[in-house]
């Protein structure tokens, strides 16, 4: 069965996303496989490498414990792999043929956020599927009801709204378009992408609504959207290297996973039609 792929530190903000997951996973009728990382490179000695290793194998078998009678269809396992934390999350995820990561971050500031964020768009970075982040203190027990789609006049853009519209369906939420126009000269170019992403959520059935804002800072501009709507969720993508076919985070969407007080899912561009396309 494909699972979600939970990583942990054993944080409270790894606590908070694995209790989403299993939301998740019961919503998409799928497993889940938690994950700690051993990074043997890390200044321990063998002895304490051997203790940390032992003690995580019990947490793990806690919350797996805790939480397997709330799953409605699949199952909590937990695992332990070696390396760096990004690729080895990624390989698990590959081969569970994972439809999605979620991670959770603590409520850090200042240069711990900068790292926090930064390990984040690393995962996402090497990640063969959507990304979900979360910050420590979210209440996930409240209903998602709304979903901020960021649309610009960009290639791949609208690429989000197919994965918004699969999100809206399986918790009930309303997709929010959100057109931000950088250049006047491109209005007329954004309101056709965004009437082509209103096209697609009234052919498949998704309650929406939408907007249009001039920008001059991506991140600023998304957030504070977000916020005035009391947002659940936002909803962005990865770049692509055409010349090196790699995904990676631009700064705009680094901003927006580092600094963003909601979750954030991060969509991988041509690469997922939905995010239970592998469900």
């Amino acid at each position: 069965m494909k699972s979600i792929v939970v990583g942990t530190d054993f944080s409270e903000g790894s606590y908070v996303a694995l209790e989403l997951a299993v939301d998740v996973a019961n919503r998409i009728g799928c497993g889940i496989v938690l994950v700690w990382v051993k990074r043997e490179k890390m200044l321990f000695t063998g002895e304490q490498l051997d203790m940390m290793t032992n003690l995580a194998t019990d947490k793990l078998k806690a919350l797996c414990e805790k939480h397997q009678p709330h799953m409605l269809h699949g199952t909590i396992e937990s695992r332990i792999v070696n390396g760096k934390v990004s690729s080895a999350v990624a390989e698990v995820a590959r081969t569970e043929l994972s439809p999605m990561i979620i991670i959770g971050t603590n409520g850090a500031s200042g240069f711990e956020r900068y790292v926090i964020g930064s390990q984040a768009s690393r995962i996402v970075q090497d990640s063969p599927c959507p990304v979900l982040t979360m910050r420590q203190g979210y209440d996930f027990h409240k209903r998602l009801e709304r979903i901020v789609v960021p649309i610009r006049v960009n290639p791949t853009s609208r690429e989000k709204v197919p994965p918004a519209a699969t999100m809206a369906r399986i918790f009930g939420a309303d997709v929010h378009i959100l057109g931000l126009l950088d250049m006047k000269e491109e209005e007329s170019a954004l309101r056709t992408y965004v009437q082509q992403s209103i096209d697609y959520l009234e052919r498949n059935g998704i309650n929406y609504k939408f907007d249009i804002r001039s920008y001059s800072n991506y991140s600023d501009t998304v957030l504070e959207y977000a916020d005035s709507i009391k947002a659940d969720l936002v909803i962005i993508n990865t770049e692509q290297d055409r010349f090196i076919s790699q995904f990676f985070l631009g700064t705009n969407a680094q901003q927006i996973v580092h600094r963003s007080q909601i979750p954030v899912l991060c969509i991988h561009p041509a690469d997922y039609i939905s995010v239970a396309a592998k469900v």
